[in-house]
């Protein structure tokens, strides 16, 4: 179970969203605003990491005065951090309905890592070819460019992923195509993609599918297995920060077989049954590819994140974001010079995760972030969210522009980059929030904003001119005296 302390002293409680506000840390920190005053800071940037729910907190907190080496050990402490260790897994395996007779659950760092090791342990040929689309994030694009032929399936006039091009490239390319590499839901416009049918487009060439479900975990359920073996996940890789558990962890779930044969990506300590001076024998999964010491505390919290997730039910979670949403973009009709890119009905919301990217006419994607952040004490994310392609595409940068701005990073300038803003919303946000949101996005629209900003030519970022924060003031290292 995934319980929570009461303030007031009364025990434990079940997590739930009537009190998951007081579940999250962090969310009662004031920031100082431009104006000399301070406000709860509103965190409207959860698709790039989430904070920590609070039984997180805890469990790491409390697990440190337990943490030992895995595997091996013949101390308590050690025992217990094992055991601890390969429950995460089954939970990891649990929460993606994945098969443990067929699947393996793999602890890595983020889902970068996730994909570079896919890359590398799948056994491409030089005429394979890896299908991806241009509404990746770039970790879901990279990976595959040096190990194979790529090709990218298109975006629709919406910027939704479109299936009739994937459909042709699957028929131009056939049983050349060995892998369908495809977000679960993008990390700008928040669209969620059929994965289960593209998993059986794939399967009928005799590709395989990874889905990469950083975006798509923390707020849709998943089942890997569906009962139509057709339609499986045959990967998935996940991303702890972003389901709140921000401790360095991620996994990436898959095949077996894809793992049980060859030479691990890394060697060395924990991967290995039996070495001598002219032979190796490698471990059985996971430890076989999990090399090195592993990173427990994260594997621990990112399974603790999971079974409250789990608790607090990821339809009621769909449900309220959802909600959550439509009302943000309701709002946003109100606000003139607001272009919303991507679905912008109301009424459609549930097609998306919580993410809305939008551009302010005749202003800079920098300039709107950084009054929202001095004046409004709200973080959103601006710029291309790792996902060029596909923003150049949505907001019809032409390729003479492209190239300038090209041309300018290159000299260390990035002052005009193209790109848009992006709020995005974890399950403890609220409707006050998007109100405040929509109050100082209606002063910017208006030039209302108090703030002279200067930008840096080099960052592109705004700030106010004579206005100084110092981090150091609000949190730093303790050092020793």
């Amino acid at each position: 179970m995934c319980n929570t302390t009461k303030g007031d002293g009364q025990g434990s409680e079940s997590l739930t969203l009537e009190n998951i506000r007081r579940n999250v840390i962090g969310l009662d920190v004031e920031v100082p605003l431009l104006n000399g005053s301070m406000r709860r800071y509103v965190n409207f940037d959860n698709a790039a990491s989430t904070p920590p729910l609070r039984p997180v907190f805890d469990i790491v907190n409390d697990f440190a005065h337990w943490y030992s080496s895995v595997h091996r050990g013949t101390g308590l402490k050690s025992q217990v951090s094992t055991s601890l260790y390969e429950q995460a897994h089954q939970i990891v395996c649990d929460f993606v309905g994945a098969d443990p007779q067929a699947d393996t659950v793999i602890f890595v760092k983020n889902s970068t890592e996730a994909l570079n090791k896919l890359a590398r342990r799948i056994s491409f040929s030089s005429s394979d070819v890896v299908l991806t689309t241009t509404m990746e994030h770039h970790s879901n694009d990279l990976p595959w460019r040096s190990v194979a032929q790529v090709e990218h399936v298109r975006i629709d006039e919406r910027g939704a992923l479109d299936i009739a091009h994937l459909d042709a490239l699957l028929d131009q390319h056939a049983d050349a195509v060995r892998l369908v590499a495809v977000t679960g839901a993008s990390n700008v416009t928040g669209f969620v993609n059929p994965i289960h049918e593209i998993a059986e487009k794939a399967h009928n060439v005799g590709a395989e599918i990874v889905v990469d479900a950083a975006q798509l975990a923390p707020h849709r359920p998943i089942q890997m297995h569906v009962g139509d073996e057709a339609q499986r996940i045959d990967y998935l890789v996940l991303s702890a920060h972003k389901m709140y558990a921000p401790y360095g962890s991620g996994a990436l779930v898959g095949r077996r077989s894809t793992f049980a044969h060859g030479e691990p990506d890394q060697v060395g300590g924990g991967t290995v049954d039996i070495v001598t001076l002219d032979r190796v024998e490698w471990a059985q999964l996971p430890e076989r590819e999990e090399a090195g010491s592993p990173n427990v505390i994260g594997a621990v919290a990112m399974a603790q994140s999971m079974l409250c997730l789990q608790q607090l039910g990821m339809d009621t979670l769909a449900q309220h974001e959802t909600g959550l949403t439509a009302y943000m973009l309701e709002k946003l009709t109100s606000v003139e010079g607001v272009h919303v890119y991507g679905i912008t009905d109301p009424e459609r919301a549930g097609e998306k995760v919580g993410v809305v990217s939008f551009s302010v006419e005749d202003m800079s994607h920098y300039l709107v972030a950084a009054i929202l952040s001095c004046e409004g004490g709200i973080g959103v994310r601006n710029g291309c969210f790792c996902a060029h392609p596909y923003l150049l595409e949505l907001i019809c940068v032409p390729p003479e522009e492209a190239r300038a701005y090209q041309k300018d990073i290159r000299r260390g300038i990035k002052a005009r980059t193209p790109g848009l803003v992006r709020a995005s919303f974890g399950c403890y946000n609220d409707e006050s929030e998007v109100d405040w949101f929509i109050e100082i996005l209606q002063q910017v629209v208006r030039g209302e904003y108090e703030g002279e900003y200067v930008q840096d030519p080099a960052t592109g970022e705004f700030w106010p001119s004579s206005y100084q924060v110092n981090p150091e003031t609000y949190f730093g290292f303790q050092h020793a005296s």
